[in-house]
């Protein structure tokens, strides 16, 4: 019965006979595609909000968890300064070395010097006095030895510092 008055309406010229135009409310809301087009809209809103949730709750996690926490630098404590010792060189001089250990606050009890001395001696006895002397190499040598003291005092010790050097 619907079609016999659609047909009619269109013989008559009748406005139920006009097409609706392809954007108007009345075309929407009849038609089943517009209905599952606005249900997709729908549908991504939702996934884009959650998506957007997902991502804000994995950056706090991150933030508040995982996040790496910087290395803070140790604070100075007390400067120990060891007495001089003498070292054999390779050629027959000898070198003597004296040497002050930085410690850091940490360290509670006053830092043991006779790994600082046994490290002075491996690095100062194998070498001639020629490459002891010279500025450039003695330099070198004071890092070397910086660096040897450190790895084994680690975490007690933050510098040294020499405070005499001579060799005869």
């Amino acid at each position: 019965m619907p079609q016999i008055r659609r047909l009619v309406a269109e013989a008559e010229g009748d406005e139920f006979s006009r097409k609706p135009s392809a954007g108007s409310r009345r075309d929407m809301v009849d038609s089943p595609e517009a209905a599952t087009e606005g249900r997709k809209g729908a549908l991504r809103k939702k996934l884009i909000v959650a998506l957007l949730l997902v991502a804000v709750v994995g950056g706090a996690a991150y933030w508040f968890l995982l996040r790496p926490t910087p290395v803070l630098a140790p604070e100075p404590g007390e400067v120990v300064a060891l007495e001089p010792i003498q070292v054999n060189l390779a050629d027959g001089p000898y070198l003597r070395v004296a040497i002050a250990l930085q410690a850091t606050l940490d360290v509670e009890e006053e830092v043991d010097g006779s790994r600082a001395f046994d490290a002075a001696i491996e690095v100062f006895s194998r070498l001639p006095v020629d490459e002891v002397v010279e500025t450039k190499s003695r330099d070198i040598l004071k890092s070397e030895l910086k660096e040897v003291i450190l790895e084994l005092n680690e975490g007690e010790l933050m510098d040294i510092y020499s405070t005499e050097f001579v060799t005869q």
